[in-house]
Formats: structure tokens, sequence, C-alpha cells
């Protein structure tokens, strides 16, 4: 085992033992036989500039000098490809993305092992231990560690959960969209908030739309319309088409009038009139906060019929949890819970089982009051009625507790809690 901070700098003997240089970096390749990188090729720095020299040729790597096995002048010119990954220019010092804990972290460190003949990536190092070998300090943190019983192991990071973000002139990030498909739209939405503009413009480039749209729902509106100057106004519209209505609202509100404008006209007509609608209440209101995605059904169903019935609607709505009873015309007359639902015999009618005292707010209502309401009555969301008792949207819980709550806690509120009275 070896780290390459104490490589770099290493001497670099020809085959007869004359000095050619020093170790200025590694460069590693991927192999489907391994699933960490190889050591392939090592850069040297001599008088003459930098030359690079073939892993096969070395007769030694982790060792106080680095012999040739052959003389540098007989030695082919090494083929770089755009795949090489370069650990000191490449990733030391460099952020990467670590996929196991989906967070940004900053590599201090490579350690490299051996492995059946080759020199393979084993981990980086993240923690204070990497800084201090690099400084000759490193015996010093082992006591430290060892006196005050830290884990040297939580500084550092198998290969495996690593994507350096490595980049060229285009700032081509090497991030798999395939690894960014296992991660939770939050960790996503947490990663790109550590990176640059241009890095993590990239990084959502490798979403599919479903995708973008579930990250673009993690983050504040203000910051979504910087994310969204990356991507073409086409793309965008079936991106807010994939959003949820308030969602789509909240970030459109951010835009300037003629770009939301734009983007309105491109999205399908029954999407845009819903976030016009929407577009058209106070921010801070009911109307402004609500969406128009959730559950209602007529009073004349019974239980199996509405189980059959979400089964045909429930991808659409928002939240179900609740569904709502409304007359012909959209009046608000019942609710009841998915638990009320299952437990209840197939024939019952929904009227049996149905609370009729429901808790409602009015469109002008303001955040404020809806939170107090959502907090005293303990509920996931709360219906939306005009003057004439018609249901008109439901607010969801963490929506209305946005600004009671901070943003990372409101994040954090579960999609299931609490139950109907």
């Amino acid at each position: 085992m070896a780290f390459i901070s104490e490589l770099i700098g290493r001497p670099v003997t020809d085959y007869d033992g004359t000095r050619i240089g020093v170790l200025k970096d590694l460069i590693a390749r991927t192999y489907a036989e391994f699933s960490h990188p190889v050591v392939d090729a090592i850069i040297v720095h001599g008088s003459d500039g930098d030359i690079t020299l073939p892993y096969s040729d070395l007769a030694a790597l982790l060792s106080a000098a680095i012999p040739l096995k052959r003389p540098a002048v007989d030695i082919p010119k090494y083929e770089s490809r755009e795949s090489d990954i370069r650990l000191v220019e490449d990733v030391l010092d460099q952020q990467i993305i670590d996929t196991d804990d989906a967070r940004v972290v900053r590599v201090n460190d490579i350690e490299l092992v051996r492995v059946n003949g080759n020199v393979v990536i084993s981990n980086v190092d993240i923690g204070v231990l990497g800084i201090m070998r690099r400084i000759g300090l490193e015996k010093l943190g082992r006591w430290a560690a060892q006196r005050f019983k830290a884990d040297l192991s939580e500084g550092t990071i198998s290969w495996e959960f690593v994507e350096p973000l490595t980049h060229d002139q285009s700032m081509r990030l090497k991030v798999p969209a395939e690894k960014l498909a296992d991660l939770h739209p939050s960790d996503i939405a947490e990663i790109i908030s550590n990176l640059s503009r241009a890095e993590h413009g990239e990084i959502l480039h490798k979403l599919d739309i479903k995708q973008l749209a579930e990250t673009l729902e993690e983050v504040e509106p203000d910051f979504q319309a910087s994310i969204i100057e990356h991507f073409s106004d086409e793309t965008m519209a079936d991106v807010l088409e994939e959003m949820s209505p308030d969602e789509a609202t909240d970030l459109l509100a951010e835009l300037p009038d003629a770009r939301r404008q734009d983007l309105l006209k491109l999205m399908e007509t029954e999407e845009a009139d819903e976030v016009r609608e929407l577009l058209r209440y106070e921010e801070d209101t009911a109307g402004g906060l609500m969406t128009t995605e959730y559950v209602s059904v007529l009073p004349n169903m019974n239980a199996a019929q509405t189980i059959e019935h979400l089964r045909k609607v429930g991808e659409e709505a928002e939240l179900v949890y609740y569904v709502y009873v409304t007359d012909e015309e959209e009046r608000l007359i019942g609710v009841f819970s998915l638990s009320d639902l299952i437990i209840a015999q197939p024939e019952t009618p929904i009227t049996e089982f149905m609370h009729k005292r429901v808790v409602s707010v009015e469109l002008d209502t303001e955040q404020n009051e809806i939170a107090q309401i959502v907090a005293k009555y303990n509920l996931i969301a709360v219906p939306v009625v005009d003057s004439e008792n018609r249901m008109h949207g439901i607010v969801t819980s963490d929506d209305a507790l946005d600004k009671i709550l901070p943003t990372a806690w409101k994040k954090r509120l579960p999609h299931f809690f609490g139950a109907l009275e």
C-alpha cells in the first residue's frame, strides 16, 4: 500500500541507473476485469520536459526509486486515451462525487495497492490525515487519532463510490448517467448545490426529463431559475409538464415575464392552463400554494369502485392519502383516508365511512393560517375551496410549513404522517 503523495517527486532512473527525472503524475485506466482503475503509465518530469512511460516498462513503482526495465530510448510512445485518469491533475485536490453518501468532497490523497502484479486505485482520502501526510505530519495525525479514539477510516472512500469531476475545455464531467439514476432526487439536488454552474449544468444534462423534474422540485425556486438557463425552452416545457403544478408555478414565477410566457405556450394546453390558474393567486395564499393534483370521487361510489378508480388515476395525483368526496358541481362534501378505505368492506358506500366535517381553507387564506390549521389537525394536506365550497386544490404540509420550518427540515418531512380524527 502507498499513497500518491508519497510517490510524487521520487526519482525515475533509466535501465542503467541514470536518473532521467522525477515522478510527476500517474495515469490510470479502467478495465472490465478490475473493479478499480489500474495504473497504466507514469508521467516523468525531466530536463527536456515531460515524458510518459507505460507501467509495463517499469521494474518497480512502489519503491524509493522507480527504475525502468529497458532503456528509455527504446520505449515506444505511450498512446493516450480520452478516458485516461491523471491522478494528480484530475483527482488530487479536486472535487469528487461520493456516490455512496451522495455528497461532494475534496480529495486530499489517493491510496494505491498492488494486486496480482498491477497497481490499482484503492481509496481516496478526504480526511485530515491525508492533509497531514502531505505536509509530513502523518505520525502526529495517527497519534492524535489514537489518543482521542478517532476512526481514521471515516476519512476514506472506496474508489467504487467515486466519480471524479474531470473536465477539459468543454467541461465534460465523467459522471455516468446510470450512477445518477440510482440516486434520490434529493441527493442529486444536494450534490449540484455544491458545484459551480458549469459543473452542475453538466450533471443535470445527464438526467432524463422525469429525473430532472424531480430534482428541480427539491431545490428552491430561485436556484431552479438559474439551473434552467442551461436548457432550451422546448426541454424546459417538457420538464414543467412533468413537475407538479404548484412546483411548476413557483419556478415560472421566478422567471422574466417574456420567458414565462414562451414556456407556457410550449406546454400542453391542459398543464399550461393549470399553471396559469395558479399564477393568478398571491404567492403566500392557499391559491398560490395549492396543487391541482388530488383525488376526488363521487358520493355514489362504494369502497371497491373507489379502489379501482384509484388504480387508474392515482399516478396523476401528488398525494394519495386523502380522497375527497365532491358532488357533480365539485362541491366538497366529505373526505376519507386510505386506511378508512382499506378496512371498509368492498360493497360499503363511501358515504358511510367518509368524514363529513372537513377542515378546509379558502383560496385567499394566508400561509401562516394554513400552517396553523395543518399543525392543529395533524394533516398531511388541506383542501382549498372557494366561497361556494367548490374544491380547487390541496395545500400539502411541506408547502404550508415552508416559512415556519427551515428549508433543510421541510424537505425531510415525510409524505406520510398524521391521521384524520
